[in-house]
Formats: C-alpha cells, sequence, structure tokens
C-alpha cells in the first residue's frame, strides 16, 4: 500500500495540539518499527486470534462490508471539516473485534473480508452492530501491517457469544483524539498521512502507538473516489 511509510513513520512517534490549519506535507523520513497496540488488541501472529484475513472471492455473493438494517453512527456525531484538523472526544464503545494482517498492497480486500466476517458472526449471534467499522493499526513495516477490525455493537454479548474462532469482544479507542478527514480514493489516504504527520510534527505533539481508520462510507474498492475515512490519532 502506497501509504506504508507514512503509517510507519507516525506509529514510531511523536507530535501537536489541534487547532490550527492543516500544515503542508513533510519530508519523508526512513520508516521505523512501531509498538505493537496496547489494548485490547493482540496482534502476535503466534498468538490465538490473529490470522490472515483473506481476499473474499471474486465469484458468489459474500456479506455486506456494512450492515443494511439501519443507519450506522460514526464514533463522533459531527462531521468533520474536509480543510481543518479538529479535536474530539472518542467514546468507549463495545465492539466485536477480529485481529488481521495484510500486506499494503492487500489492505482493502483484507479489511473488506474482516469486516464481511464479523458482520457474519454478529449475525448468526443475532448480535445488533450499530457503528462503522473501523481498523485500529498495530505494528507496521514496510511489507504490510497488523490490525484490529471493529464493528461497534449495542451491547456487550451474553459471555456465551465470546471468544469465537478468533472473534473476541472489547470497546473502541476512546479519550481525547484528533480528527483528520480523508475524502476521496484509498490509493489517495497517503496523502493525508502526509498531512497528518507534518500537522502534528509542526505542533510538536507526542501520539500513541496506534492510529484509527473510520470508514463513514462503504470500504468497497481502493479507487472509490467517493471514499469518506475520519483518521484518528490521540496524543499522550
Amino acid at each position: 500500500m502506497i501509504r506504508s511509510q507514512s503509517l510507519v513513520i507516525l506509529l514510531a512517534g511523536c507530535l501537536a495540539l489541534p487547532g490550527a490549519a492543516l500544515a503542508q506535507p513533510a519530508p519523508a523520513t526512513p520508516p521505523a518499527a512501531a509498538n505493537p497496540l496496547p489494548t485490547t488488541t493482540n496482534p502476535d501472529p503466534k498468538n490465538p486470534g490473529t490470522a490472515d484475513i483473506p481476499v473474499p472471492a471474486q465469484a458468489g455473493a459474500a456479506p455486506s462490508a456494512t450492515p443494511t438494517t439501519g443507519p450506522r453512527q460514526t464514533l463522533v456525531a459531527t462531521p468533520g471539516d474536509a480543510n481543518d484538523v479538529d479535536e474530539v472526544s472518542l467514546p468507549a464503545k463495545p465492539a466485536a473485534i477480529l485481529a488481521g494482517r495484510a500486506k499494503w498492497e492487500e489492505a482493502v480486500p483484507s479489511l473488506k473480508a474482516a469486516f464481511q466476517r464479523i458482520e457474519a458472526d454478529l449475525a448468526k449471534a443475532g448480535i445488533q452492530a450499530v457503528g462503522r467499522p473501523l481498523a485500529v493499526f498495530a505494528k507496521t513495516d514496510d511489507d504490510g501491517f497488523q490490525y484490529d477490525a471493529m464493528i461497534p455493537i449495542a451491547a456487550m454479548p451474553d459471555p456465551k457469544h465470546a471468544e469465537a474462532d478468533g472473534l473476541r469482544f472489547g470497546t473502541t479507542p476512546s479519550g481525547r483524539a484528533l480528527r483528520f478527514p480523508h475524502k476521496g480514493s484509498y490509493d489517495e489516504i497517503d496523502g493525508t498521512y502526509e498531512t497528518l504527520t507534518a500537522y502534528l510534527d509542526a505542533k510538536d505533539v507526542v501520539v500513541q502507538d496506534r492510529f484509527i481508520e473510520e470508514y463513514v462510507t462503504d470500504l468497497n474498492d481502493k479507487a472509490d473516489e467517493k471514499l469518506d475515512v475520519n483518521i484518528y490519532a490521540l496524543p499522550k
């Protein structure tokens, strides 16, 4: 994926206080390995719950990556300004979670397949999904990344539904966050991450070792120009 270097750099480092207009992209710096996600995720491939998410087959019908029964809510109700950065407070919401890993060039099909798998498991269990899909990025390098795919649900389920074949239940990341909207294809999201890096560098803010992508519109194709994504950086 073309944004691999930007995200590797971001997960390594420090960076800003919100409120100013977006800065111009900073020159790229050598990538560095990032720390693993420190909360509910265990992205170690040797541990249960982390698996390669297969690319969905072209033939045959597949579950929709986002539900068709009622509107899904974003973590923050007020939309972001496409030309600015804003500070928001993320609520902790119960969520179904599936850990995965993928190469950068397979990011969209891998994430899409993960969301489809979560949707299918929730439907089987009769659990109501209420939020937009999220991807929480953990370890990254030049070749690929590890992530938690999440879909917020109405309430934490009965214990009998927990920990089923890699699917688990927890909460979405919460607390103060900087929201960077991206509108355009996933192929172009690297530019938004470069802007994010420059903004944080200019403001000298240190952020947590995780970045969140929230898909306001369906993540169907990396060339979809109508894609709307909220990128969240969580200051320390």
